[in-house]
């Protein structure tokens, strides 16, 4: 019972999450892609990437997750591992500079992080998941990870965060595929601008 409720608690978060997200604006969907052209080559300005973790089958994880275990945890299939490089790759071609690399310590995270093989990856707990949680908008996490895509609009170079569906559904009001990336900027009012999407793999 107490999973169920733990469970449905999570659901209510998702739907706060998306109701309440009203800071952000979304592009239409012929420019999902487009601003990767106008960023082609360049070495952009205050450009933040989002990622959820790419596919790894199942919800949650195990009982006895250890985040220092990762044969305790939900992993990466092959499928998600070869759609992590493709991904990277389709990254590498669009020749942006990308001034950091952080993931979550979950594996899968971790594991996306380095398949996509543009920088070194660099853990960080604010990415961490935050599935088991109830109240996302006012997390610590949440609110960390917001204040440094804040801080990060006048600085050079693609800043790229790579962790989990809840997490940046909070941080940004958008929900992603497995693998799939949103393009983010923070405005000089504080607001984050959707700017546009990684392709889906």
């Amino acid at each position: 019972m107490a999973y169920w409720k733990r469970k449905h608690t999570t659901l209510a978060a998702f739907l706060t999450a998306a109701l309440t997200a009203t800071l952000f604006t979304a592009p239409t969907h012929a420019k999902e892609l487009a601003i990767w052209d106008q960023l082609q080559g360049t070495n952009p300005k205050g450009y933040v990437l989002l990622m959820r973790h790419a596919l790894a089958p199942g919800v949650g994880d195990p009982e006895n997750f250890n985040v220092n275990d990762c044969s305790t945890q939900r992993n990466l299939n092959e499928e998600g591992r070869q759609d992590a490089r493709d991904i990277g790759q389709w990254l590498q071609r669009r020749e942006v500079k990308i001034l950091r690399v952080e993931s979550s310590r979950w594996c899968r995270a971790k594991e996306t992080a380095q398949l996509l093989n543009i920088g070194k990856v660099r853990p960080n707990k604010n990415l961490d998941s935050l599935f088991e949680e109830s109240d996302l908008l006012n997390h610590p996490q949440t609110a960390n990870i917001k204040k440094r895509i804040q801080s990060h609009r006048n600085t050079r170079g693609l800043l790229v965060f790579v962790g989990h569906f809840v997490n940046f559904q909070a941080v940004a009001g958008v929900s992603l595929d497995s693998g799939e990336g949103v393009l983010i900027k923070a405005t000089p009012t504080g607001e984050f601008k959707v700017m546009g999407y990684s392709p889906k793999p």
